[in-house]
C-alpha cells in the first residue's frame, strides 16, 4: 500500500513541486497518475521510490514510514519496487539477458536462481529468444519490454512506471499497458504516470489527476 498524508516537496531553487498531497493506493490496485508536463507526477514517483524524501508530510510504501529509513536500509527497501523508465536506461552495449539481470546481480542472488527469474521475466513480455541480443537490435517497443522485464525480475510488491508509453505509437503503447495489467493481475500494485488520457480511457482503471502540485481527482 502507497499512502501520502499531507505531502509537500519544495526543491532548492524554490519551486514546490507538491502541495499538501494526501492520497492511498492500496495493495494490488492499478492507477494512473495523470496531469500536464510538471504537474507533480514524476516528483510522486520518485517519493515513493526514495528517489527524493518529502519535505513535509508523510509517506508511506508498504507499511514503512520512508522518512525513518535510514540509508543504509534503502537498498532492501528499493528491491521491493520495480520501476520502469521512459528511456528505458538500458546497457546499450550488453546483451537483454545481462540488463535483465542486473537488479539481482547488484543483491547477491544465486547464479542459478538469477537464470531462472531472468528466463521467467524475458518469456513473460514475449522477449526470451532475444536474450543475446543487444538492446541496439530490438525495436523501440521491445526496448521498452526489456525494461519492463527487469522491472519485475526481482518480483517486487509495487510496480511504478514515468511515462513508459511516450515514445510509442498507440498500439504499442496498448502492448505495453497489457503487460503492467497481467502483472497487476497477480497481485502486483501498479502505478503509472501518463500524459495518454485516450489509453486511460481505454483502459478504465482507477485515475489520480495532479494540477499544479496537488490531487484534483
Amino acid at each position: 500500500m502507497i499512502r501520502f498524508e499531507r505531502v509537500s516537496k519544495r526543491y532548492p531553487n524554490g519551486r514546490e513541486a507538491l502541495r499538501d498531497v494526501t492520497l492511498q493506493i492500496g495493495a494490488g490496485e492499478f492507477v494512473f497518475l495523470t496531469g500536464r508536463s510538471g504537474a507533480g507526477k514524476s516528483s510522486i514517483l520518485k517519493l515513493v521510490s526514495l528517489l527524493e524524501r518529502p519535505t513535509r508530510g508523510t509517506v508511506m510504501v508498504n507499511g514503512q514510514d520512508t522518512g525513518s529509513l535510514p540509508a543504509r536500509a534503502i537498498p532492501a527497501f528499493r528491491r521491493r519496487l520495480g520501476v520502469v523508465f521512459q528511456d528505458h536506461q538500458l546497457l546499450m552495449d550488453r546483451p537483454v539477458y545481462d540488463n535483465v539481470a542486473l537488479p539481482l546481480i547488484v543483491s547477491d542472488t544465486p547464479f542459478r536462481d538469477i537464470d531462472k527469474r531472468v528466463r521467467a521475466a524475458l518469456d513473460q513480455v514475449g522477449l526470451l529468444q532475444y536474450e543475446r541480443a543487444l538492446p541496439l537490435e530490438l525495436s523501440i517497443g521491445e526496448q521498452q519490454r526489456v525494461g519492463i522485464a527487469r522491472a519485475v525480475v526481482a518480483r517486487p510488491t509495487i510496480l511504478i512506471a514515468d511515462e513508459p508509453t511516450g515514445n510509442l505509437d498507440h498500439a504499442l503503447a496498448r502492448d505495453v499497458m497489457q503487460l503492467f495489467k497481467r502483472f497487476q493481475e497477480v497481485g502486483v500494485t501498479v502505478v503509472i504516470a501518463t500524459h495518454d488520457l485516450a489509453l486511460v480511457q481505454e483502459f478504465g482503471q482507477r485515475e489520480i489527476h495532479i494540477a499544479d502540485g496537488q490531487v484534483i481527482t
